[in-house]
């Protein structure tokens, strides 16, 4: 017969481990819990700040450049003319029923003040309590990096949030502003050439380097401009940007001090050099250290927002299924295509940087980055450009009109050995993925 002292050692040694172990689950339960409360909660902070914040960019905009006086004499008809959207959900339901019946005036400026007032225009956030006159107003991320899916009428719409705006045209929105001086004496030119540059933009078109090296043109006379690059799937995507500057968080960090002018800090001594970026070199834009600083906090909320942007799937019929098939086989194998563009990252996982010599083309844009090099640009949701703003081209400048003329490029500088046949297949996929 066992002993009581034995009987409850047995007892305690039998139960201490169960009581660790649930212990440890309701410790794995709660961890699991402040996650997914925590990952909420950075998301939905930071699709505030994508769509919203200005970084106190007002001061730049409205306040310096006056663009907010310029803003009311456009009307509607010309503000949705030079690419500006106008999120329907942001509208009072009576507002969205004259617009439905065509009972709103678009040729009355008075409307675009009323629609900034309400914060509808797509990336114009203004000033709380503006309301006589010109509202003041700052631009977010969404001024370039969302569109709207026209389902009220053309340029009128639901948001999308992470599409590259290819409507756009920031040369000519920024061209009204009454106080053009701090670009002109930034580039030491005068206010007709600044608008003859600002003008070769054209739709889609943005050119985040000038204030840098203040390369306006290309040696042989066309725009030093870049396609403005979607925000979604870049998910497990290295680098950003046509030529890998950097990172996502990077990329917010710079445009949001030095091309939105928001109030904050951005830091980068590859910059500081006066023989490739004389005019950082010169402005200090290099380390930029604006107060308060607006930017800095917000960037992880806003970094996971965009990473949870995932392409979007291409609609169903705008394909052919057939050639899909078939083009995927030539992606992974005769094509090469794969080979950089690794699926379903559609880049490389990891160092995603080629030469120019690698592509085949020149080294323009790529000496303006501190790389050198091209990114593999990923590829899914390329439909978004086919459908909308095809006209723009493809690449980082829009060189190749078509996707067939950049095939055509691939096929004759890797020697490829393409049929036109296969080419068509190809193009059906990239429309599909």
């Amino acid at each position: 017969m066992k002993s009581p002292i034995s009987t409850i050692s047995l007892c305690l040694v039998i139960a201490v481990p169960v009581t660790s172990a649930a212990q440890d689950v309701r410790a794995s339960k709660s961890i699991d819990n402040r996650t997914n409360h925590d990952a909420q909660e950075l998301l939905e902070e930071g699709r505030q700040i994508f769509r919203h914040d200005t970084f106190g960019s007002e001061a730049f905009w409205s306040g310096t450049l006056r663009l907010n006086e310029a803003m009311a004499g456009v009307s509607p008809r010309n503000a949705l003319a030079v690419g500006l959207k106008v999120d329907a959900d942001a509208l009072p339901a009576n507002l969205k029923a004259q617009l439905k019946n065509g009972a709103v005036n678009l040729d009355d400026p008075e409307t675009t003040l009323a629609l900034i007032r309400l914060n509808a225009v797509v990336g114009v956030h203004a000033t709380p309590g503006s309301s006589g006159g010109a509202p003041s107003f700052g631009l977010t991320c969404a001024f370039c990096h969302s569109t709207v899916d026209d389902s009220l009428a053309p340029g009128i719409g639901r948001r999308l949030d992470g599409w590259a705006n290819r409507d756009l045209n920031v040369g000519a929105i920024v061209s009204l502003a009454p106080n053009l001086e701090p670009y002109t004496t930034l580039l030491d030119v005068d206010l007709a050439t600044l608008k003859s540059v600002l003008a070769s933009w054209g739709p889609g078109c943005f050119d985040a380097v000038l204030d840098k090296d203040g390369k306006a043109l290309r040696p042989d006379g066309k725009r030093a401009c870049t396609l403005i690059p979607p925000a979604f799937g870049l998910a497990g995507v290295n680098l950003h940007t046509w030529t890998g500057f950097g990172s996502v968080p990077y990329w917010n960090a710079y445009v949001a001090a030095t091309e939105m002018h928001g109030s904050g800090v951005f830091f980068d001594q590859r910059l500081n050099n006066p023989q490739q970026f004389p005019v950082a070199a010169r402005s200090g834009s290099h380390d930029t250290r604006g107060t308060p600083d607006l930017i800095t906090a917000k960037l992880p909320a806003l970094h996971f927002y965009q990473l949870a942007l995932r392409a979007p799937e291409a609609p169903p019929g705008s394909f052919d299924t057939a050639a899909f098939a078939r083009g995927e086989q030539l992606f992974n194998g005769k094509a090469k295509c794969a080979g950089c563009h690794v699926p379903p990252l559609f880049t490389e996982p990891g160092h995603n940087l080629h030469s120019p010599e690698e592509m085949g083309i020149d080294a323009f844009q790529a000496d303006r980055s501190p790389t050198h090099m091209y990114r593999t640009a990923p590829l899914a949701g390329l439909w978004t450009h086919i459908e909308r703003g095809a006209e723009r081209g493809f690449y980082h400048d829009g060189r190749f009109a078509t996707l067939d003329a950049l095939l055509d490029h691939y096929n004759s500088h890797f020697k490829l050995m393409l049929s036109n046949a296969e080419k068509a297949d190809l193009i059906e996929y990239l429309k599909g993925i």
